[in-house]
């Protein structure tokens, strides 16, 4: 009796092992012929203000620049430079002598019908893109040029005495169009001005501060220059060739 019980167990450990075998090879092979192609996001992001169908609606659509376009400038500043730099005349003069070069490069395209700028206090001082977008709206403009500007003067040139001196600027631009709030063109311009001091720098404080500035300029005469030259190429759309990307 005791064998037999002990044959009997063995027979149903085979019969189990068998089953449990043929289960799972049944459920890879189902899950082999299923499409898993991950199509949208599996986390859940509570910060996110996109939804998920939106994010498919944008990166699944076309987009198209206004025939007719009128733009909205708006220049963003660092805590320090709102706070240290609003007084300072030749700061001032560098921001309009930027806003002039942009405004001049802009209206070369036959596309671009107005150039205005977004005064500072319609302009929060943490601005997002819904402020932004919402004053561009006030101003009845179709497309908001961002833009933010850093350079310094070359180390070596701060502290040797040398009658060059060198500076570096960097400026970073983004284009969003107000109807959408998307963004079809951004660019990044970094460029070096080298100089000497003048006659007319009274000290070596002031001949930096007009080398930085030449390469500021610089930058936003690039920068202006490629936002020209993407309106040009994008012409076409107009009759319905949508936008390709950046």
């Amino acid at each position: 009796m005791k064998h037999l019980l002990l044959c009997l167990c063995a027979c149903a450990c085979i019969a189990t092992s068998c089953t449990t075998q043929h289960i799972g090879q049944a459920t890879a092979s189902d899950n082999a012929g299923s499409d898993t192609t991950i199509v949208q996001s599996l986390f859940n992001d509570r910060s996110s203000n996109i939804s998920e169908e939106n994010i498919q609606k944008i990166l699944d659509g076309s987009y198209r620049l206004p025939g007719r376009i009128r733009i909205a400038i708006v220049r963003l500043e660092s805590p320090r430079q709102q706070r240290y730099l609003w007084d300072d005349e030749n700061y001032m003069k560098n921001q309009e002598s930027y806003l002039d070069s942009l405004t001049v490069r802009l209206k070369s395209s036959p596309r671009v019908i107005a150039v205005e700028t977004i005064p500072d206090i319609m302009i929060s001082k943490s601005p997002t893109f819904t402020t932004l977008r919402e004053a561009a709206v006030r101003m009845q403009c179709d497309m908001v040029l961002v833009y933010s500007m850093k350079g310094d003067i070359y180390s070596r040139y701060k502290f040797f005495a040398s009658p060059d001196i060198k500076a570096f600027a960097t400026t970073q631009v983004l284009f969003m169009d107000v109807r959408t709030g998307l963004i079809p063109f951004s660019t990044t311009v970094t460029r070096d001005y080298l100089s000497r001091k003048s006659k007319e720098d009274m000290d070596n404080s002031q001949a930096q501060d007009r080398v930085l500035n030449g390469a500021g300029l610089a930058t936003v005469r690039d920068a202006g220059q490629r936002i020209a030259d993407f309106l040009a190429a994008r012409q076409g759309e107009v009759a319905g060739v949508t936008s390709a990307g950046h």
